[in-house]
């Protein structure tokens, strides 16, 4: 065996030990409910999925779907090069737009994911001389850009003003000039919410540039940021049903992202059809439909979690297998509910995770409940 091929073999082997080895398994789903084929079951079973993030069940609104299919006649299926060089269709300018006025804020910048968006923003504004302030429960996206960025990183306490406030006291007694505060409002393994009216104090105060991430919060928080050097990254592949991700903010800044930016410069333009259905799932968002499901979502909620503040409902496990067991039990009665496993969250910290949309039936949401009321039982 060659170098790489012991490493490789090594490494899996340390991971399936570990028992956090991970296999793709496919979902043949339209909506909420699909057949799931895995190695234990390759004839498949059909389930009833509380996994997905497509909160209000935009990915199959037929307004949304008409949108894509409409593009695809008009421009085909993808944009043929990056922005910068093949210049962009008008449906990308469209969508930028109506991101900027549903924001509030100047304007608005496409990126192909939200991971690209997260990285863009902390790798430009944090360079040389920048300390930026981070969440520790933030995600992934904001540690690697963190990771990128040539700036000192300064992880404060999960959701704790105080610290945050005491951080951005020694940036100051330490002379740094600029600093970046940057938070999830929702957090995705958690489905709490940071103190962003605290947060945003703070960062005024200190002269900060905050960067907020919006990915989950499709019912709040909904800050107002108007007049702060402030940054609101969000994305296209939750609320809004299809794939991207964007920043809205100060034109003064998303120009810098326009030039600087290697994952907007580098990078094909989003599809014609990702673009145009996220347009149309905007349309539907701030429609009267749009209160009305964000109302049947909050009643969803109620029924599992009373007083929850988002639709990402983690139940607490701690021990991974324990998690992966209490997963298997539920897709046994029909349900998808994922087990959390580390590096996902940390060490003793293994959860289910349910994510709950708009999508789902009374039905559904009722055996959810009685299922979760089993879990207790041998």
């Amino acid at each position: 065996m060659t170098a790489w091929a012991v490493w490789a073999e090594e490494t899996g082997s340390a991971i399936a030990q570990a028992g956090r080895w991970r296999t793709v398994r496919s979902f043949d789903a339209h909506g909420p409910e699909g057949m799931l084929v895995d190695v234990d079951h390759p004839e498949g079973r059909r389930l009833v999925s509380f996994a997905s993030n497509d909160y209000l069940g935009l990915t199959q609104h037929p307004a949304v779907r008409a949108a894509a299919i409409e593009a695809i006649d008009r421009w085909g299926t993808g944009a043929g090069a990056a922005r910068l060089v093949v210049g962009s269709r008008p449906v990308h300018h469209d969508l930028e737009h109506a991101l900027a006025d549903w924001c509030h804020t100047e304007t608005a910048l496409l990126f192909p994911t939200g991971f690209a968006a997260n990285l863009s923003v902390m790798s430009v504004f944090g360079g040389p001389g920048v300390r930026i302030l981070s969440d520790e429960f933030n995600h992934a996206s904001i540690i690697d850009g963190c990771r990128m960025a040539r700036a000192e990183t300064a992880v404060y306490r999960h959701a704790d003003a105080d610290h945050l406030a005491e951080l951005l006291v020694h940036a100051r007694a330490d002379g740094v000039s600029r600093t970046i505060v940057v938070t999830d409002t929702v957090f995705s393994m958690d489905g709490d919410v940071a103190p962003i009216e605290a947060i945003a104090e703070l960062a005024t105060k200190h002269g900060s540039l905050l960067v907020v991430d919006e990915a989950h919060a499709v019912l709040g928080p909904s800050p107002d940021l108007e007049g702060l050097d402030a940054l609101r990254v969000g994305t296209l592949s939750k609320t809004l049903g299809s794939l991207g991700g964007f920043v809205a903010g100060p034109r003064r800044l998303l120009d810098l992202l326009v030039n600087i930016a290697r994952p907007f410069i580098f990078t094909t333009g989003s599809t014609p059809a990702d673009s145009a259905a996220a347009l149309a799932a905007i349309g539907v968002v701030r429609s009267a439909e749009g209160d009305r499901l964000r109302d049947r979502l909050r009643g969803h909620v109620e029924r599992i979690a009373p007083g929850h503040p988002s639709p990402v409902i983690p139940i607490l496990v701690g021990d991974e297998r324990e998690a992966v067991a209490l997963a298997d039990r539920l897709a046994d009665q029909g349900l998808l509910v994922p087990a959390i496993r580390p590096p996902t969250v940390p060490v003793g910290t293994s959860r289910l995770r349910l994510a709950l949309s708009a999508a789902h039936t009374e039905t559904q949401i009722d055996a959810l409940a009685h299922a979760l009321g089993m879990l207790t039982t041998p």
